[in-house]
């Protein structure tokens, strides 16, 4: 089960943000107790370890950005060079966009 939960902000100005909370149930006690003795192991609380677990399995080191993913099929298929790359900065419109009128 995944609920959300909201929490202030740590840098001391009000406002909120989601943070995920997860519950286990049927951890086998023998999973368990192996978790809190890693933790113990790592100098933290249960939950830490836990959270460190999920974290790296989740995003484990090595895996693909998408960013880098889709730049890399930009390249297989051709996509701009450097050089095309420069122009198409230079020469794009920075400015912001103007309201549309309908007078």
């Amino acid at each position: 089960m995944v609920s959300k939960a909201y929490s202030d902000t740590t840098d001391g100005k009000t406002g909120n943000y989601q943070v995920a909370n997860v519950n286990v149930r049927n951890l086998p006690d023998e999973v368990h107790r192996a978790i809190r003795i890693q933790a113990a192991l790592h100098g933290r609380s249960t939950e830490a370890e836990i959270r460190d677990i999920l974290e790296r399995a989740a995003r484990p080191e090595g895996r693909v950005k998408l960013g880098t993913f889709l730049a890399s099929i930009a390249r297989e298929v051709g996509g701009l060079t450097d050089k095309e790359h420069t122009l198409f900065e230079n020469t794009r419109i920075t400015s912001p966009a103007r309201a549309v009128s309908f007078e």
